[in-house]
């Protein structure tokens, strides 16, 4: 098997974000990850794949989206999940008291709070809501499956005004 292959660069990549977060934890400050979802199929060298992806530390569209696409990045290897870094995110971004609601939520509904779902998207996309009382409102939008069967859901993430996410519904604080 040829080392170069996805199956044995997903170890070194997860290592890398995982520093890369631990890092940022130890310094307080936001991870800068690409903004797109994690791709169960070889890479291949397209246009698409060279497209700029840009961000600012303490935005809450970047800050969202560093949290998902790391976020999935880490339950998507469903050959080797990365339990420890999903851990470490969410005690990161999430505050402490969304924390416990969401684990709550997870027992009752059998699902993942963050994906409000069983599995890993297919693909994601972060856009701005604007700011809704003293925080901000982000909308992520998940895509499951592909083509015909594709199924989306609309997340509506509230980040209070230090950037942690305090909430995460499928309806809007607007």
């Amino acid at each position: 098997m040829n080392s170069n292959t996805p199956a044995h660069r997903r170890p070194a990549r997860r290592a890398a974000v995982f520093a890369g977060l631990v890092l940022a934890v130890g310094l307080g400050a936001a991870t800068q990850m690409p903004a797109q979802a994690a791709v169960h199929a070889p890479a291949k060298a397209s246009a698409a794949a060279l497209r700029p992806i840009s961000g600012t530390p303490g935005e809450a569209v970047t800050r969202v989206a560093d949290f998902y696409g790391t976020y999935i990045d880490a339950k998507g290897d469903y050959a080797d999940p990365d339990r420890t870094l999903a851990t470490a995110l969410r005690k990161h971004y999430l505050t402490p008291e969304f924390a416990e609601r969401l684990t709550a939520w997870e027992e009752e509904n059998g699902v993942d709070g963050v994906l409000r779902a069983q599995n890993v998207p297919a693909q994601w996309t972060v856009t701005d809501n604007g700011t809704v009382g003293n925080g901000h409102e982000v909308i992520v939008t998940l895509t499951f499956g592909s083509g015909e069967t594709a199924r989306k859901t609309k997340l509506f993430v509230l980040l209070e005004r230090y950037n942690h996410i305090v909430d995460i519904e499928t309806t809007s604080a607007r």
